[in-house]
C-alpha cells in the first residue's frame, strides 16, 4: 500500500494518528486514460478518489461544472447518496488514490469535521472550517452574544417623578441611569441629566424627570452578537444600549461593561475621532483602523462583522472630517453620503473614494465655499489613505454634489435615458449610505428611484446586464479553473470574477423588489422573504461572497505587510488546498447565480 499519502490537504489534515493509519492501510492507486469516464450518472460509487496527478472534469447536463486537480478529492456526495449524479471524466492522464467506501464511513463516524468538509455543500464546508479555526484562534468578539456580557438592571420611573426622588433611587441602587416611562414614550435619565438639572436653577423637587430625559433610545436584542452592540454604540455615539426583546426589557448594556468583555480598542478609536480638533489628529485615527482590521481578521473575526464595524468607524471618520472642513451652515443644509462597498458595509481595507453630497435647494452657503469644503474633504481622505476615485465619483467633482432637485433630475435621467455609464452611476448610487448632515435629503432622492422603477421590466433588465461587465472570455477565470494548483502562479481578480457578480445580481433583484437595505446580506435576506431566492441557495450565495471577500482581505493584508499597494488579485499558488477547493465551489455558486439572474430578467443567453 502507498506510504506517501499527503495528509496536509483538506479534509485529511484534520485526522489524528489512528485515523491516518486507517487511511494508509486501506488506500490504493488507480490509473485513468485521458477521456476515460471515472464515474457515470446512476452508478453506485465504491471509492473516494484523491487526485495525485492530472485533472478530472465534472459534467452536469453536458456542461462542465467543476474541475479537480492534485490533492482534490471526489465524489463524496455520491458516496453519501449511494448514486452518482454527475459524470466524472479524466481530462488528461490521471493518477489517483482510491479510498474504499467502508473506510470513508469509518472516518466519518470518528471525525465529524472530516465528514462535513468532505460531503457538505459550500455553506457547511465553510461552517466546518470556521469551527476548526475557532478551536485554534477564534476571538470572543466573534461568537459572544449580548446576554453573555454583564447587563445592568433597568430601573423604570414615571415621567412625572421629581428629580430628588429619582436621584435618591439612583443612589440607593448604585446606578448611573434610570429608564423613564412617559405615556407611550420610553426614555433614559443619566448622571449627565442630573448635572443639567442642578444647573437648570428650578427646585429639584418640583422638576419632573421627563423634562431632562432623553427619549431617543437605542435598543438591541439579547441574542444579538456583541459585535453588533459595539457597532451600534459607534454608529449612534451612545454609552449604553437598552437590551429588549419585544416589550420585555432585559437590562442595560453599558459601554464600560462591553469594552471590558471585548477587550479591544475600537470604541477608543471612535472617541478619539469624535474629539479630534484638526485633520492631523483624524489622520492618526484613520491609520489605526487598518491595523484594527488586521487584528480582527487574524483573531478569527468573521468578514461580515469586520465590514459592519469598519463601516461604523469610517462613518464617524468621514462625519468628523466633514464637520472640520465645512462651513457650519452647510452641515445642516446637506447630506454627505458614501457609496459602493463603503455604503454596503462591505469595505474591509481602504479603497477608492466613492462619495457624494446632496444640498438643500435653498442652501445659503455660496457655491465657492461649498466647492472649497468639498476639495478639502477629498484631499483629507486622500491624506488618510483613501485614493481618489478614478471615475471621479467624489464630492470634489461637481457632478457628485448637487441640489436635491438637481440630484432627483439626474436620477431620472439615469433611469429614463439609460446608457451603460448612467446605469453604472445608478448602481453606485443605490448603495448610498448617509454619514453626515440631513439623511432625509438622501431618502427623498432614493425614493425617486423606487417611484420610477416600478414595473419597468425593460429598465430592470438593462440594469441587471451589468453582471456580465466582466465576461468569461476564452482563457478567462472559469476556463482556467483546471490550472488552479500549488504550482500555478496566475492571479485571479476576485472582484471581477466573483464579488461584483454577486453584489450586482443581488442589487438588481433587490431593486425590482424595492428593497431599501444597502448591504448585500440584508438584501439577500429580503429576497428570500420575497420568494426570489431559496433559503439554501441564499446561504451558499452569502457564504461565497464572504469567502471571496476574506481571500481578498487576506491578500490585501499580505500586501500591506510588505509595504505594497493593495490590489484586487489573489495568487492561486498562495492558496491552501482547502482554499482552492472552496474557491472552486464559490465560483461555481457565482456561475449558478448569474444564470438565475439572467433567467429572472429574461436576459439574452439566459
Amino acid at each position: 500500500m502507498p506510504n506517501a499519502f499527503d495528509f496536509s490537504s483538506s479534509p485529511f489534515d484534520g485526522l489524528d494518528a489512528d485515523e491516518q493509519r486507517l487511511v494508509r492501510d486501506a488506500v490504493d492507486i488507480a490509473y485513468f486514460r485521458e477521456g476515460e469516464t471515472i464515474l457515470d450518472p446512476g452508478i453506485e460509487p465504491s471509492h473516494l478518489f484523491i487526485v495525485i496527478k492530472g485533472h478530472v472534469s465534472q459534467f452536469d447536463a453536458g456542461e462542465i461544472v467543476a474541475t479537480y486537480g492534485p490533492h482534490d478529492c471526489f465524489d463524496g456526495r455520491s458516496l453519501v447518496a449511494g448514486r452518482a449524479s454527475s459524470r466524472f471524466v479524466a481530462a488528461e492522464e490521471v493518477l489517483a488514490y482510491e479510498l474504499a467506501k467502508d473506510t470513508v464511513n469509518a472516518l466519518i463516524s470518528r471525525n465529524a469535521t472530516f465528514g462535513a468538509l468532505l460531503f457538505s455543500d459550500l455553506s457547511h464546508k465553510l461552517g466546518a472550517l470556521a469551527q476548526r479555526h475557532s478551536e485554534r484562534e477564534m476571538h470572543a468578539l466573534t461568537t459572544s452574544r449580548v446576554t453573555e456580557a454583564f447587563l445592568r438592571p433597568a430601573h423604570v420611573v414615571d415621567g412625572g417623578t421629581d428629580i430628588i426622588t429619582v436621584a435618591t433611587l439612583m443612589q440607593a441602587q448604585r446606578t448611573s441611569s434610570v429608564l423613564v416611562r412617559d405615556g407611550p414614550r420610553l426614555g433614559i435619565f443619566t448622571n449627565t441629566g442630573l448635572q443639567r438639572a442642578v444647573l437648570d436653577g428650578r427646585p429639584l423637587d418640583a422638576l419632573a424627570v421627563r423634562e431632562l430625559a432623553t427619549f431617543k433610545l437605542v435598543s438591541i436584542s439579547p441574542d444579538a452578537p456583541l459585535f453588533d452592540a459595539l457597532a451600534l454604540m459607534i454608529q449612534h455615539q451612545v454609552h449604553r444600549l437598552v437590551v429588549a426583546e419585544g416589550d420585555r426589557i432585559a437590562g442595560l448594556l453599558e459601554q464600560l461593561d462591553l469594552l471590558s468583555f471585548l477587550s479591544n480598542h475600537s470604541y477608543l478609536i471612535t472617541v478619539q475621532i469624535v474629539q479630534a480638533q484638526d485633520l492631523d489628529a483624524l489622520g492618526e485615527q484613520a491609520a489605526k483602523i487598518a491595523r484594527f482590521v488586521a487584528l480582527l481578521y487574524r483573531g478569527g473575526t468573521k468578514v461580515g462583522q469586520i465590514g459592519k464595524l469598519v463601516q461604523a468607524l469610517n462613518a464617524k471618520l468621514f462625519e468628523r472630517t466633514w464637520q472640520l472642513v465645512a462651513p457650519p451652515g452647510l452641515l445642516a443644509d446637506s447630506c454627505l453620503f458614501v457609496m459602493g462597498s463603503e455604503g454596503r458595509g462591505e469595505q474591509l481595507l481602504k479603497t477608492d473614494q466613492d462619495n457624494g453630497l446632496i444640498l438643500r435647494d435653498d442652501v445659503k452657503t455660496s457655491e465657492a465655499d461649498i466647492a472649497e469644503a468639498c476639495r478639502r474633504f477629498s484631499s483629507a481622505l486622500r491624506d488618510f489613505g483613501y485614493p481618489d476615485c478614478p471615475g471621479g465619483i467624489m464630492v470634489s467633482n461637481p457632478a457628485w454634489r448637487r441640489s436635491a432637485s438637481d440630484f432627483a433630475s439626474t436620477v431620472r435621467n439615469w433611469l429614463l435615458r439609460p446608457d451603460p455609464q448612467g446605469l453604472m452611476a445608478l448602481a453606485i448610487f443605490i448603495d448610498a449610505h448617509a454619514v453626515a448632515g440631513d439623511a432625509s435629503l438622501l431618502r427623498e432622492v432614493r425614493a425617486e428611484v423606487d417611484r420610477l422603477i416600478a414595473g419597468d421590466d425593460a429598465l430592470l433588465g438593462r440594469f441587471a446586464t451589468a453582471i456580465d461587465s466582466f465576461p468569461e472570455e476564452a482563457g478567462g477565470w472559469w476556463n482556467r479553473l483546471p490550472l488552479i494548483g500549488e504550482q500555478d502562479k496566475q492571479t485571479l481578480d476576485l472582484k471581477k470574477c466573483g464579488i461584483f457578480p454577486i453584489v450586482h445580481g443581488v442589487r438588481s433583484l433587490a431593486l425590482s423588489e424595492h428593497v431599501q437595505a444597502a448591504g448585500t446580506q440584508a438584501r439577500i435576506d429580503a429576497l428570500v422573504a420575497a420568494g426570489r431566492l431559496s433559503s439554501d441557495f441564499a446561504t451558499d450565495l452569502a457564504e461565497s461572497l464572504y469567502f471571496l471577500m476574506g481571500l481578498k482581505l487576506k491578500a490585501g493584508l499580505a500586501e500591506l505587510d510588505t509595504a505594497g499597494a493593495v490590489g484586487g488579485g489573489v495568487r492561486s499558488d498562495k492558496l491552501s488546498s482547502l482554499e482552492r477547493d472552496l474557491l472552486k465551489d464559490a465560483l461555481a455558486v457565482v456561475k449558478r447565480f448569474k444564470a438565475i439572474v439572467r433567467n429572472q430578467f429574461h436576459l439574452e443567453g439566459a
